[in-house]
């Protein structure tokens, strides 16, 4: 599915509420008003109104109106997926058939929001990750059966803001999604973190490997990105001469027990069980 009209053309002049306006509900945000939504669209419901919701509001946004909207295209959950419990009934009143509502609270299964909006509500869910925040994110996202094609546009359309997007073919694999790309970029920066503790090690200047380390993450990540013809492990290859530093490197991160696809195998199969217990 492509999302050939724009965000605009979806909402057809009808508010956009948003539960929840931290750093992913408020990069969502700021991307849609980059893309060309009227911030007077919005309507904002958040327990503490930080500075960057008070600029929202500054620039049209309604902030915990008294009314609430009539209409809304779309409601989005970016509250906490601990809190949504608690926060969900205070707006359930905007779901309803031809309303969607779109969640991107970890665990939070279709099932288990569609218990808690109108009947017919047509559901999404999408997990993002932080690199929403520059627009280099990607979103895995999954519907229930109220969402027709229009209101999976819509979604498609309201996390293209924040990056690729994709459909999963069931939500099953949403806590996979979860554990992978949801979690990943902490992965990556504690990866960063440990490069540049390894080159402390060995005398470098705190500052000075960090900064190595940050480019040679940030520069390797944007090689995997430039070269789609190359899977990760044909590039790896193509840096790795036999006998030279790299492969002294390679020997001991990629042994079988307890090399890094081990660890990292653990830590993403933990966070998928996370995942599931939050569902629970």
């Amino acid at each position: 599915m492509t999302a050939e009209k724009t965000l605009n053309e979806r909402l057809a002049g009808r508010p956009l509420a948003l539960l929840g306006c931290g750093k992913m509900g408020g990069a969502l945000l700021e991307g849609w008003i980059k893309a060309g939504l009227n911030p007077a669209q919005a309507v904002i419901y958040e327990a503490h109104v930080s500075p960057a919701v008070e600029r929202f509001a500054a620039l049209g946004a309604r902030v915990n109106p008294a009314t609430p909207p009539e209409n809304p295209a779309a409601l989005l959950l970016a509250v906490k997926p601990q809190s949504l419990d608690e926060a969900l009934p205070g707006v359930a009143a905007l779901g309803g058939p031809g309303r969607l509502a779109l969640s991107i609270a970890a665990g939070k299964r279709l099932e288990w929001l569609a218990a808690r909006l109108p009947e017919g509500t047509p559901l999404v869910r999408a997990m993002p990750n932080t690199p929403a925040a520059i627009g280099r994110g990607i979103s895995a996202l999954s519907a229930n059966a109220a969402a027709g094609e229009a209101e999976r546009g819509l979604a498609e359309a309201l996390m293209a803001a924040a990056g690729e997007t994709l459909w999963l073919p069931s939500e099953d694999l949403m806590d996979a999604v979860t554990a992978v790309s949801g979690s990943g970029p902490a992965y990556v920066f504690h990866l960063a973190e440990a490069l540049a503790a390894a080159g402390e090690s060995l005398g470098l200047p705190a500052e000075l490997s960090l900064r190595l380390a940050r480019a040679t993450v940030s520069g390797a990540g944007a090689l995997l990105d430039a070269e789609p013809g190359q899977t990760a492990a044909e590039l790896r290859a193509a840096v790795t001469s036999k006998g030279g530093t790299t492969a002294a490197a390679l020997e001991q991160l990629m042994r079988e027990e307890s090399g890094l696809s081990s660890l990292m195998t653990r830590a993403v199969s933990a966070a998928a069980a996370r995942s599931r217990a939050l569902s629970s």
